[in-house]
């Protein structure tokens, strides 16, 4: 892998502070071109799973057609606008997840197909979103960011550890990687370096760097930049104001030791601006080239969530996936809004002749397909072009085929991303089709 060494002329240095420019196309951001040339390197392929548990509507988890013209059904209506640059892909599945119970046994090798231990021992396998990390992810400041909206949970279910449930992105087969479930933390291990004193914003102690830069740029990156610093500004002044408010819970000290009692682990007081908020870190993690790959799990599997902002406060998240109703609807719609915000995002930002959302993809699944722990097949969906190696605007089905592994997805994903290996998990070869 090549290894791209971070200089002045790339980044934005302040007082224990380090933040990555955006790509620019009067800057070689990613790797150095040839001496003499002009032209810009290409930016990198980013990779985000988002992850919701327990599946989703049984009747409205559909999509048929091509292109503009590709039909979706009711779960799916918030992607409407990204068809063309979306893969619906029906019937993989993971053998391994169906050897055990249900809910942690589906979910704990869903992204790596590895068999689980039972009886409360702990034992997976790599999952592919470090996998990657460990090669490709040197190349950036975090080599992954896996961050939550819904703490651990350390029970046992019908034999198998609920940390199964709780974690998709997995550092070993022994060790489930640590959810970042606070804002404020994960913005800070993105930009910070050090803890600094007091109050002191990311953006301030890199200014003085963004003037130098700002000078040896053309006026298109110039407002380029300009959006960008402006972007970092509004989500760090959300997440400080949330935490004043208490709408998240957790807090940026501005004092040498709190004067409040810790808020206590637990489901976030209002959990759309939760999401949101992750959303945005997960978009400002890509576009500052901070890190490449992210996972973001939006609930457990087995979830406890409650949904009091839709109107659907009546009974948690697990317990309303076993019916089809309009709430459940509701709350389908909701989770998937989650990955059209983070599409349009993406989408919204130039990156040369392509967009951030071109340059990425965006890995949307859950480790059953509905309620009734149907793991035969699994919903997924995948957003964006790879960095315009992935045809999209189709739906590839295939529930009737043999060889329907998710694990050689994995095998595609990681071949857009340069790393090359002959078997992940239980698959031996790619999709053609991906």
């Amino acid at each position: 892998m090549p290894q791209h060494k971070f200089s002045r002329r790339t980044m934005l240095r302040g007082l224990g502070v380090t933040m990555a420019l955006p790509w620019m196309e009067s800057l070689n951001v990613w790797g150095d071109a040839a001496r003499g040339s002009q032209v810009a390197s290409e930016a990198p392929v980013r990779l985000a799973v988002l992850f919701a548990g327990n599946g989703f509507h049984s009747k409205e988890w559909w999509a048929k057609g091509e292109g503009s013209a590709m039909e979706l059904g009711k779960v799916l209506a918030p992607l409407t606008s990204y068809r063309e640059k979306m893969l619906f892909i029906r019937g993989l599945f993971n053998a391994e997840a169906l050897k055990g119970n249900i809910h942690s046994s589906q979910t704990g090798n869903l992204l790596s197909g590895a068999p689980l231990a039972s009886g409360g021992e702990i034992h997976s396998g790599t999952s592919v979103d470090q996998l990657l990390a460990q090669t490709y992810g040197r190349s950036t400041k975090v080599p992954s960011l896996v961050l939550g909206c819904e703490t651990s949970n350390p029970a046992i279910h019908k034999n198998y550890s609920m940390l199964y449930s709780s974690h998709i992105s997995w550092s070993s087969p022994s060790t489930p990687t640590p959810l970042e479930l606070y804002p404020a933390l994960a913005f800070d291990r993105l930009f910070k370096d050090e803890a600094q004193r007091g109050d002191t914003s990311v953006l301030d102690a890199v200014l003085s760097d963004a003037s130098d830069v700002r000078r040896q740029i053309s006026a298109t990156d110039q407002h380029k930049l300009d959006e960008y610093l402006d972007s970092v500004r509004d989500v760090e002044l959300r997440i400080t104001q949330a935490g004043k408010q208490g709408e998240v819970q957790g807090w940026r000290p501005s004092l040498d030791k709190p004067n409040i009692p810790r808020p206590p682990e637990g489901i976030p007081q209002n959990i759309a601006d939760h999401m949101r908020l992750m959303c945005d870190i997960l978009v400002l993690g890509f576009q500052t080239d901070t890190t490449r790959i992210t996972t973001l799990k939006l609930n457990n599997d087995h979830s406890s969530l409650r949904f009091p902002h839709l109107g659907v406060d009546y009974m948690i998240h697990h317990l309303l996936s076993h019916s089809d109703t309009a709430d459940w609807l509701k709350v389908n719609q909701f989770f998937v809004e989650q990955l059209a915000y983070i599409a349009g995002k993406l989408n919204s930002i130039q990156e040369g002749e392509r967009t951030a959302l071109d340059n990425s993809m965006l890995l949307f699944c859950s480790s059953m397909l509905n309620g009734g722990h149907d793991a035969t097949q699994l919903p997924v969906i995948m957003l964006g072009g790879g960095g315009g190696k992935i045809k999209t605007g189709r739906v590839l089905d295939y529930l009737d085929k043999p060889n329907r592994q998710m694990c050689r997805l994995y095998l595609s994903m990681l071949d857009k991303m340069n790393v090359h290996t002959d078997k992940f998990g239980d698959a031996t070869e790619p999709l053609a089709e991906v």
